[in-house]
């Protein structure tokens, strides 16, 4: 459940994008005069997109924090940059503020995982994960770096759907490609470390 939640600005971002698509004239005029003059009904779409993508960013923390009276550091860093980013997008009306989003967090938690290791020697996958797995240093050091390899890549990538192919296939990347590839991975993670727990149990 908590997979979902967390995705719930992407996936309403994806939805905002469609649903614009296939907005009459007259609704054009309504987002246009929300989203400012001079709007192209072409930049409709994403811009509306954006602008939900930030409300619900808000959204999330108001709700984590009236439930929990705490919100997790990487949700606030979501929420900065999707702002700026966002914000760029929505100022300027250009959409390559936001198609830029995605891989600066993934590179950022990319940067945080390999940074952690190597500099301050803290394992910060066997941080969130020790308390429910127990594992050999040397696997806790690969976790750690497939983690951060898997954001690196994943940076990369939404750099090339983004300049390589069309904006709405950019869109349909950054919801299905995203979370079809986080659950390849997890998947993958997930058997290699079944062999390791094995081993431990025995």
């Amino acid at each position: 459940m908590k997979f979902f939640f967390d995705l719930l600005p992407v996936i309403l971002f994806f939805a905002a994008y469609k649903f614009a698509g296939l907005l009459a004239p007259e609704q054009l005029d309504l987002a246009r005069e929300l989203l400012g003059a001079g709007v192209a009904d072409r930049q409709i779409p994403i811009l509306l997109a954006t602008l939900v993508a930030i409300v619900a960013t808000f959204g999330q923390i108001a709700w984590v924090w009236w439930r929990h009276r705490r919100v997790d550091t990487m949700l606030w860093v979501s929420l900065a940059i999707v702002s700026v980013f966002g914000g760029a997008t929505l100022f300027f009306h250009d959409p390559t503020f936001i198609k830029w989003k995605p891989t600066v967090l993934y590179w950022l938690f990319a940067t945080v995982l390999a940074l952690s290791a190597l500099v301050f020697d803290r394992n910060l996958i066997r941080r969130m994960l020790e308390a429910q797995l127990h594992l050999p240093d040397s696997v806790w050091s690969r976790l750690n770096l497939a983690w951060a390899a898997f954001f690196a890549v994943m940076g990369g990538l939404n750099l090339l759907v983004a300049y390589r192919f069309s904006e709405e296939v950019w869109v349909n990347f950054k919801l299905f490609g995203g979370m079809g590839l986080m659950l390849l991975f997890v998947v993958a993670q997930g058997l290699f470390l079944s062999k390791h727990l094995q081993e431990e149990s025995n």
